[in-house]
């Protein structure tokens, strides 16, 4: 099943002679079945069993090659119980390849899970079922049943926590009766907080977790260094000026109080939840509605690492492809050991004793190890460093439980085309590492191809992760991808750049002449906030023309509060054009940067040029600060961009039909939202929370909203994304409930999310809130983008709209929406106002509105639409 950017040659001439091979098999074709036998020659006939006995036979034949070698994996399951480990000695020669593939139509596996039999029902109140662990397995963070992530049993809080200098201590010591207290993990989450919702992560845009210790009494001990690097995260000096960690990305601590327990034994009840005791090493299980243990297929995986790439800069490893493979069951248990996960971005994190006061801080404290910002990677399942010419082509990526596919320092004219990537605990691909920002020859990341690739519910259990995560590369293209339900970011490229918030250089780099070009990102940042479609940070390149090409992109229905395309703190040199960015969050582009590169103190600006773009900002053209704004224009629906865009944006039309018709879980319900999050009224709740980022086997079509002991309502998917919350009504004043929140697909109900904090409904006079702040009204061909920041003061209830006036007309017009209701009064945000008469001056009137009804509203200049050239 070989692609269009393959060159095969013809398969050939001379025969082995040594055994195990027989003269019957061709140099150039070895033959793999999962019923093969390792005695045997190889051949079509009489194919061999294991990857590691295939590698092996190649190393005879590669030393010189006149043609391609192909291992030819039949259909079928392998299961590994090591990874398959490659060097420069498993490479092509000659420019020849050694290409790894399924012959048939069916993709071949790659699996590092085992099987888990013996269900027994134990606990019929709950509906548990247990089995004994795999005789291999030590640990892990995942479980699948039928092909459907089960999650790992989690819950709220039952007690109430005082945070100390080593942990917590709880009002009652219920905690300290619970089974295997050192496997259980405090999870923090940051961004996408509604209401009566608290942030409690290492920054809006990540989810640390630290496991537990101890448990004596009321005494909660947390897991180190785990909890020091999430909570001492060391301050500038007070003489700096800067309040800011000296890392300078995040606060110094996670918040007071976890968002919930996870991996808990007492805390198992709510069907898809599981957890394996390793003490009395069995696994235990709540089915889902219609699963059936006794005939499922449940995997646990049991590898760290599928196939691992070890190349050196003085031996690279090269010219070898991957081609129609799947490769499933994997984990990664580093979050498991007391490291934790203290996430710092992008599932780079703190690690390490006195990680918190030293990683990476390079020069900015005592001790500081450099290069500045060299923190900790999540892996990938599938790696390669320090590598040329390694193709993955054709190929799915699913069921991981790291990232996807690595490919780090050293990476060179590699290529990912057509392959999937789906059900990743982390991002789906990483390019290039942060350790190696000036590195030399053979440890330069540069002309790589990221093609045609489908990458979508990544980052499921790391929501930090990225859809496409770049560190330093130069040279390289990333286009034609569809990226869809993340968690966080779909694309993000670029280091070091954060300095500039102390006015210092970034890190330097030896980045240059990236491309993204015609990507297609959408429902994305559906958990965290502060990223976008497209983020990227640090110096890009010397200059424009070598800085970095974004080009075609097509961003819309970005969840989370963000920007479309986000120029962060010490981006410079970033050229954008026609591209498209519609409902996104707070400016479309990030913001002008004082440039400290070139060691002027600010005077001047980073460079940015921003032209024939799309989207709803409205700026006029204008080169201020060292930014062009150039020909971008308005829009209010997608609609409104030439087809030739929107068409050309995501895989390539005969990609597609091959991508996105693979299917790797048939007949699922989607998982649970999360994110809970009330604000109550007068005898009704208000609720709002974010979709799932596994839709199931189909689209998400409605949502139910219960509360505990009271009422229910159900609203459709579509009604949700307009609005954005749901009023219950029927509650009872003065009593407490929680609110759960099921998701419904056309192949069943996901399970309830976590419970939302207790909300008690009560009679309490709300008053209309105050008008909103800095607004202003840019005008367009027809239409005007309205830019405001919400109020000074609500009222006393939360603010579920805007509506805008227009004079002349006396028009309104609401904006409702995500983007509306997590606007604070710090930000901005604009909706359009379209339907408007060129040539004719308009004002607007803004007001916000809650429960009371709108507020006083702010004026707008007066702004005149005006006709602009095709």
């Amino acid at each position: 099943m070989f692609r269009h950017a393959l060159p095969i040659a013809v398969a050939v001439t001379w025969i082995v002679t040594t055994c195990p091979l027989s003269r019957s098999a061709s140099a150039t074709q070895i033959f793999v079945s999962p019923t093969g036998d390792d005695s045997n020659d190889a051949s079509a006939a009489h194919p061999i069993r294991n990857l590691q006995h295939a590698r092996d036979l190649v190393r005879r034949i590669n030393q010189n090659m006149t043609a391609d070698i192909f291992v030819y994996l039949a259909p079928g399951t392998y299961g590994m119980g090591e990874p398959l480990v490659l060097d420069a000695g498993d490479s092509g020669s000659n420019g020849h390849s050694v290409i790894w593939t399924s012959k048939e139509k069916e993709r071949a596996v790659i699996s590092g899970g085992g099987r888990v039999t013996g269900w027994k029902l134990v606990d019929p109140a709950k509906n548990l079922w247990s089995a004994p662990a795999p005789a291999e397995l030590k640990n892990t963070r995942q479980l699948y049943v039928d092909g459907v992530r089960a999650l790992r049993a989690r819950g709220r809080l039952p007690v109430k926590l005082t945070q100390t200098s080593t942990g917590y201590i709880a009002d009652q010591p219920i905690m300290a009766h619970w089974r295997n207290a050192a496997d259980i993990e405090f999870v923090y989450m940051g961004g996408n907080t509604l209401w009566s919702e608290h942030s409690s992560g290492l920054g809006a845009w990540t989810e640390p977790r630290c496991p537990v210790a101890s448990i004596n009494g009321t005494t909660i001990t947390l897991a180190q260094p785990c909890w020091d690097n999430s909570t001492r995260r060391v301050m500038m000096p007070r003489e700096s000026g800067f309040k800011r960690t000296v890392n300078l990305v995040g606060p110094a601590s996670v918040g007071r109080q976890p968002e919930y327990v996870e991996n808990a034994f007492e805390l198992l009840g709510t069907p898809g939840q599981w957890y394996f005791d390793r003490t009395e090493r069995r696994i235990y299980y709540v089915p889902r509605d219609g699963e059936d243990l006794t005939n499922a297929d449940v995997e646990v995986p049991i590898l760290d690492t599928l196939i691992r790439g070890e190349g050196t800069a003085a031996k690279p490893i090269h010219n070898i492809t991957f081609d129609n493979l799947q490769f499933s069951y994997a984990t990664w248990l580093r979050p498991s050991t007391p490291e934790g996960f203290s996430e710092i971005q992008a599932n780079y994190c703190i690690t390490g004793p006195e990680g918190y006061a030293t990683q990476g801080l390079c020069d900015f404290t005592p001790g500081g190890t450099c290069p500045y910002g060299n923190w900790t990677k999540t892996p990938g399942n599938i790696s390669f460093e320090c590598d040329h010419d390694i193709h993955f082509t054709g190929d799915a990526f699913v069921h991981l439980g790291a990232a996807g596919l690595e490919l780090g320092d050293g990476t060179q004219e590699a290529l990912v085309d057509l392959c999937n990537f789906t059900d990743i605990s982390g991002s789906g691909i990483e390019l290039g590492g942060v350790d190696l920002p000036l590195g030399t020859g053979n440890q330069i990341c540069r002309d790589n191809s990221i093609l045609n690739n489908h990458i979508y519910s990544v980052a499921v259990e790391y929501h930090g992760g990225v859809g496409i995560c770049v560190g330093y590369a130069q040279d390289s293209i990333i286009a034609f991808n569809q990226l869809d339900h993340l968690p966080y970011t779909g694309i993000s490229i670029g280091w070091g750049g954060w300095p500039d918030k102390i006015h210092k250089p970034g890190q330097a780099n030896n980045s240059r002449n990236n491309r993204i070009e015609h990507n297609l990102i959408f429902d994305h940042m559906l958990v965290l906030a502060d990223g976008g479609g497209i983020y990227t940070q640090g110096l890009t390149g010397a200059n424009l023309t070598e800085g970095e090409k974004l080009t075609g992109n097509v961003i819309f229905n970005q969840y989370g509060s963000g920007h479309g395309i986000y120029t962060d703190n010490g981006c410079a040199n970033v050229t954008a054009r026609s591209n498209v960015i519609f409902n996104t969050n707070h400016d479309n582009w990030g913001s002008r940067h004082a440039n400290y590169y070139d060691g002027k103190d600010g005077k001047t600006y980073d460079p940015f040029e921003f032209s024939g773009n799309f989207w709803q900002q409205g700026n006029a053209d204008s080169s201020v600060r060292n930014v062009m704004l150039k020909n971008n224009r308005l829009i209010d629906s997608l609609d409104q961009v030439p087809q030739a865009i929107l068409q050309r944006a995501g895989m390539w039309p005969d990609s597609k039909a091959v991508v996105l018709s693979q299917v790797f879980v048939r007949h699922a319900a989607p998982e649970p939202p999360s994110r809970v999050s009330v604000a109550p009224g007068d005898g009704f709740a208000l609720v709002a929370w974010c979709p799932p980022i596994f839709q199931g086997s189909s689209p998400v079509r409605a949502y139910t909203v219960s509360a505990r002991g009271g009422p229910s309502v159900s609203v459709t998917a579509d009604d949700y994304a307009a609005k954005a919350f749901v009023k219950l009504p029927g509650l009872t004043n003065g009593k407490p409930y929680e609110i759960v929140v099921t998701a419904i697909d056309a192949d069943g109900t996901s399970p309830p999310s976590l419970p939302s904090l207790p909300v008690t409904p009560r009679n309490d006079p709300i008053q209309k809130p105050d008008a909103p702040g800095k607004v202003s009204a840019l005008a367009g061909d027809g239409m005007a983008s309205i830019h405001f920041q919400a109020p000074p003061a609500t009222g006393g209830g939360p603010i579920l709209g805007y509506t805008v006036t227009t004079h002349p007309g006396q028009r309104i017009v609401t904006f409702t929406g995500r983007r509306f209701l997590t606007l604070d009064a710090r930000h901005s945000t604009f909706g359009v106002i379209s339907g408007l008469k060129s040539g004719t001056p308009y004002t607007f009137d803004i007001a916000a509105v809650n429960a009371a009804g709108a507020g006083e509203p702010a004026h707008t200049r007066p702004v005149t639409p005006q006709e602009q050239e095709k």
